[in-house]
């Protein structure tokens, strides 16, 4: 069974994706995928539409946002693959004592990159008793400039995910004021196709799932063995193997 398999983007918390691969586990379930990237976030899902892939991943949002918009949307999602929300604030390191509600007098910079991340935190701040709407932000520059407009003094707290929340830690220019993943479960990630697709592809996708479970399985088994964590590790931005190995247990 062949699948053509695109990626969002690289992030490290994709990384059940590529250790399937790595680990021959798609194999093992007779799937033969070829793996294709993606020129900038969210541009898989016109692949999807045009016929040059079969899936992709991403946020369930995205599909829900499409049926929002469209109640005859093609698109479908299946097999939750990331079940917390992986982004982060990330505050100046002189930050004492912070609150959701203090981002309202903060210099505070969201992702720009992808929506679901501010649409997570808003529900956050709703909770925290804060209207989302009363809080100045940046919210047209990417992580990267974020980055650096915390590194250098410009901004006070950015919404970040890795490989940039290790750039901020490494570098002593921040430290972690919030984990989104404390809100508890959510469905994240999980694959993203066609509802023809799936339909015409079933046993393909239901092999994709059970790779995925069976990649969890060896990662749960793991424990402490950083070395072949290491080993399925792709290139997740400028830090070294062993700090991947550290935003994967993050």
């Amino acid at each position: 069974m062949k699948i053509r398999l695109a990626e969002n983007f690289r992030a490290a918390f994709y990384a059940p994706f590529y250790a399937s691969q790595a680990l021959g586990l798609y194999a093992r379930e007779g799937l033969e995928v070829e793996f294709m990237t993606s020129a900038a976030p969210g541009d898989a899902v016109g692949g999807l539409l045009d016929g040059t892939i079969d899936l992709t991943w991403g946020g369930p949002m995205r599909v829900m946002r499409a049926h929002d918009t469209d109640a005859n949307s093609p698109f479908v999602c299946f097999g939750e693959v990331v079940a917390r929300d992986p982004f982060y604030l990330v505050g100046r390191r002189d930050l004492a004592g912070f609150r959701l509600t203090d981002l309202a007098d903060l210099r505070f910079a969201t992702v720009s990159e992808v929506p679901t991340p501010w649409m997570c935190l808003q529900h956050d701040l709703r909770l925290a008793g804060m209207d989302p709407a009363a809080i100045g932000r940046v919210a047209d520059r990417s992580m990267a400039d974020n980055l650096a407009g915390l590194r250098a003094g410009a901004l006070d707290v950015v919404q970040l995910f890795e490989p940039f929340v290790a750039q901020a830690l490494q570098g002593g220019s921040g430290k972690i004021v919030y984990a989104a993943s404390g809100r508890g479960p959510c469905v994240y990630t999980s694959f993203i196709a066609m509802r023809a697709t799936v339909a015409g592809k079933p046993d393909a996708c239901a092999a994709v799932v059970r790779a995925t479970a069976s990649m969890q399985q060896w990662l749960a088994a793991q424990g402490g063995k950083e070395r072949k964590q290491r080993d399925v590790l792709v290139d997740v931005g400028e830090v070294s193997r062993v700090i991947a190995v550290s935003i994967f247990h993050r």
